[in-house]
């Protein structure tokens, strides 16, 4: 990161003001299609579902697919009717005291020159292994119904944070991850976990393959200076950081938006491959309110009843999962995930990003309503006679009915148009003005 970016960075945060808004109510949503419900224990493999991609069939949309990382267990594709197409399984743990592969978020580069070929891939991070796992997308695979997916992560590729193997397995590793491209380059935003650390990575064709090198690195704060005058940092277990997980990147205008889950919304501009200066955009109610350590229990105690009010009103900790609608002239919206109760903010793409509203996606006829999200994509192009103006596919953390005492979780499929439409103020539904496919 440049000094001037450092600058800037300091200067921004020297002056912290809350906005102040007139609550808006909630607006209800329904979703319309969920995937098959997995269960985190021996008997499910282990998986938990978190974050999405959508990859947009170039001849037939409504043959698209839906990427989804299941942690431990690896990765689930499915169909627009929300069927599994194809199961891969995270790598296994290179040794017996080591950490096994761990998928935390997927994003999709489209057309990437790999081996002579535009290539479509499928990134992710691979938070157990710290690294980056990428696999080609087939079309002709989709057409044909055969699995799509194939690694063609390039070997030996290094870890993304960590200097070496013991470090890998101390867990301080490759978290979120967003992907985005500029002319003929491809890169990926990733987060650490347990560390405000974000890493730009460029990929790379290695004989066929794709590795990545480092483009440039930006910390975050990790504390930060109160209206009064005093000193906050963010609730957290003794020797972590507060975390980003849920970002994504407006793919025109080159803007990363970073959810720091215990802080509130970074807005980040991306300048020939280059982190500029962060800006808060938004700070979860939490933000700025006292709390202590319970040793006994493990665990953070906020001291709610002397929040001092620097909070933010929109996100509730923790801030989540990120994603961004496109339209015509620099229209559109970010959408976050406020976690803490079960909504999600919209914000103006454009100019400030102001606050525009908040929606929940509660049971419906077809599924039952969201919670805990995590990852969320939104994709503003037809897809098939199902999704004819785009969707919103959102993880769910409580899928139900529940089976038994296992706790599931999926993935919820929404029209982009039921969004849009809830709200006293329609949003924009615009299926023509971007193509995520394109690149250029």
């Amino acid at each position: 990161m440049s000094a001037s970016a450092l600058t800037a960075l300091a200067a921004a945060l020297a002056v912290v003001t809350a906005a102040s808004t007139t609550p808006r109510p909630v607006v209800p949503v329904t979703a319309r299609v969920e995937t098959p419900a997995v269960y985190d224990d021996e008997a499910g493999g282990n998986a938990n579902a978190d974050d999405p991609a959508v990859w947009v069939d170039p001849e037939r949309p409504g043959r698209s697919i839906v990427i989804g990382t299941l942690k431990e267990a690896g990765l689930d594709v499915y169909g627009l009717d929300g069927r599994r197409l194809q199961h891969i399984a995270a790598p296994q743990a290179p040794g017996e005291e080591a950490a096994p592969g761990r998928f935390n978020n997927v994003d999709i580069v489209y057309g990437f020159e790999l081996g002579g070929r535009k290539t479509d891939l499928a990134v992710v991070s691979d938070r157990g292994r710290d690294r980056v796992r990428t696999y080609a997308i087939d079309p002709a695979a989709v057409a044909a119904g055969r699995p799509p997916l194939r690694d063609v992560t390039a070997a030996g590729v290094a870890p993304v944070f960590a200097a070496d193997e013991t470090e890998v397995d101390e867990q301080h590793t490759t978290y979120g991850l967003a992907a985005y491209s500029d002319d003929d380059e491809a890169y990926v935003v990733v987060s650490r976990r347990e560390e405000t650390s974000l890493r730009l990575l460029e990929l790379e064709d290695r004989g066929g393959r794709v590795g990545y090198r480092t483009a440039d690195t930006l910390d975050l704060p990790a504390s930060f200076t109160l209206p009064d005058g005093s000193s906050w940092r963010p609730c957290a277990d003794p020797g972590e950081r507060p975390q980003v997980e849920g970002m994504a990147v407006d793919q025109e205008e080159h803007v990363l938006y970073a959810a720091q889950e215990a802080v509130g919304l970074w807005r980040v501009e991306l300048d020939d491959a280059e982190f500029e200066a962060p800006e808060l955009l938004d700070r979860v109610r939490e933000y700025g309110t006292p709390w202590t350590y319970d040793t006994a229990e493990e665990e953070c105690v906020v001291d709610t009843a002397h929040d001092p009010g620097f909070g933010g009103e929109h996100l509730s900790a923790d801030a989540e999962g990120i994603t961004v609608y496109h339209a015509g002239d620099g229209a559109g919206y970010v959408l976050a995930s406020s976690q803490g109760d079960n909504t999600f903010a919209v914000y103006d793409r454009e100019g400030d990003n102001a606050f525009l509203g908040s929606f929940a996606i509660g049971d419906g006829a077809a599924t039952d309503g969201v919670q805990h999200s995590d990852g969320s994509t939104v994709v503003n192009v037809p897809l098939g006679r199902s999704f004819p103006q785009g969707m919103l596919i959102t993880h769910d953390g409580e899928a139900t009915p529940a089976d038994g005492e296992r706790e599931g979780t999926n993935f919820k499929f929404t029209p982009w148009q039921s969004v849009a439409q809830a709200f006293p103020e329609p949003l924009t539904v615009d299926t023509d003005s971007f193509d995520p496919r394109d690149t250029d």
